[in-house]
């Protein structure tokens, strides 16, 4: 079996606030994936000591360890565990009911000799290779529905000059309205993982027989870009190029994308480098 990931900051001044790791036990036949990336907060204030990248860590290495250890429990209730941990982690010390208290998207995987089981909440995104060499990107469509409002919002925001005051103040509208749908508990918007366990059951999650799979590959957002944001190639071909030149090479491509095109203005996108992970698990 093959494992292979890179994990990059966007911005080498700042901490990464992804997390992308993978457990392999001893027992040769099965193992498991976590990839989490953070949501950076528009403003210092989050009501944490920690930090985005402490909540990643923390919540990334409790799933990771709980996915591989406890076969009884469904990735779901692991995700629920792993995010009561981390919130007894810090709760005397922080405040876990502020709007912007550190969070992340989740993508997780597992596998055993019969199953390859998956897990996927908020916009990362989890590529699965079948046998037949068929590419099915495993997604977590709610963030693809936002109400027409916010896609005005965001539409807007793009258009305008880069570094103009009207397009901070469309920016803030616009981080406000998406902030307004994050978690909702009238369930209409989107769900991160937070400090609230029951966001588990919010998950989108699924299973394959082991022997339809040839390969997995988890991709954080910015990773995701060669895709989704510079159409450099559609999902299949963004997996072939992971499993011929690696993890590696599709964020160096990433990264080259962005450099031609520092302003967004041939391909919008709501910050100019993001952090990029990828983990890559090859089966066949």
């Amino acid at each position: 079996m093959r494992i292979e990931m890179t994990s990059e900051p966007g911005d080498p001044r700042h901490p990464n606030e992804d997390y992308a790791s993978a457990a392999l036990p001893s027992s040769g036949q099965g193992g498991a994936l976590v990839v989490l990336d953070g949501v950076t907060p528009p403003q210092e204030d989050t009501g944490c000591l920690h930090g985005v990248p402490w909540f990643t860590a923390r919540l990334g290495g409790s799933l990771l360890e709980l996915s591989a250890s406890r076969r009884d429990l469904t990735l779901a209730e692991c995700l629920e565990s792993a995010i009561s941990r981390t919130a007894a982690a810090h709760c005397a010390t922080c405040d876990l009911s502020h709007k912007r208290t550190p969070q992340s998207t989740v993508v997780a995987a597992r596998w055993d000799e019969e199953r390859v089981e998956h897990l996927v909440l908020s916009d990362s995104a989890l590529l699965m290779e079948h046998l037949d060499g068929t590419v099915e990107a495993l997604r977590d469509p709610r963030l693809g529905q936002l109400p027409a409002h916010v896609t005005a919002l965001r539409d807007r925001v793009r258009a305008l000059p880069g570094g103009s005051p009207e397009r901070a103040a469309a920016r803030d509208e616009y981080v406000r309205a998406v902030e307004a749908l994050r978690n909702s508990p009238d369930g209409t918007g989107f769900y991160t993982a937070a400090a609230d366990p029951a966001v588990a059951s919010r998950t989108v999650t699924g299973s394959a027989p082991r022997a339809d799979v040839r390969a997995l590959l988890a991709l954080t957002d910015g990773a995701a870009r060669w895709s989704e944001v510079f159409g450099l190639g559609d999902w299949a071909g963004l997996l072939r190029l992971v499993r011929e030149k690696g993890t590696g090479s599709l964020v160096g491509q990433v990264r080259k994308a962005e450099r031609d095109d520092p302003e967004g203005s041939a391909h919008p996108r709501g910050k100019a480098h993001d952090d990029a992970s990828a983990v890559l698990a090859v089966f066949r």
